[in-house]
């Protein structure tokens, strides 16, 4: 393990261990974190990935919240999201805003170690799940655990209809 990816989970682990929710640390090539990928590679379902998107509210000054929905449904940026924000406009964050907001890059970004002030919206569907994969903070760590651990984060709201079903191919 280098330097990196050591000094990566121990930020992950410090922001976890006092959640009181069992929960496993699962290394990936970075060049694998990607959902598809990383299900593909590591034989994941993509049910079970929860994707951990920010979100900004077009407002002055404008609004964000870090939105979770597992990876086989797609978020409702223009109605759901919109409204809880309650802004005219809403859409998915930049990489560089999402950068700069949470200090995680695009394909690691997780709930664990958000600011304390943003709120975090789940999809009921993912708590519905047994087992959930979430980014872990970088590129090269997932968490694997119950949807309980996302309720013991401050500033969570479980949101029925948050993500919708994706059209038929």
């Amino acid at each position: 393990m280098t330097t990196l990816e050591s000094d990566a989970r121990r930020w992950l682990d410090g922001h976890l261990a006092d959640l009181g929710v069992p929960y496993e640390l699962f290394p990936c090539d970075p060049a694998l974190a990607d959902t598809a990928a990383f299900c593909a590679a590591y034989g994941f379902a993509p049910g079970d990935s929860a994707n951990t998107i920010v979100v900004i509210g077009k407002s002055s000054p404008p609004v964000y919240a870090a939105c979770v929905v597992l990876a086989t449904t797609r978020l409702d940026v223009n109605r759901t999201v919109r409204e809880r924000l309650g802004t005219r406009k809403a859409s998915f964050a930049a990489a560089d805003q999402t950068q700069e907001l949470t200090g995680m890059a695009i394909g690691g970004v997780t709930v664990f170690g958000l600011p304390p002030d943003l709120p975090i919206l789940v999809d009921a569907r993912v708590m519905a799940r047994q087992r959930i994969v979430l980014g872990g903070g970088s590129r090269s760590w997932k968490v694997l655990a119950a949807p309980a651990i996302l309720e013991a984060l401050p500033n969570v709201t479980v949101v029925d209809g948050l993500a919708l079903e994706p059209p038929p191919a």
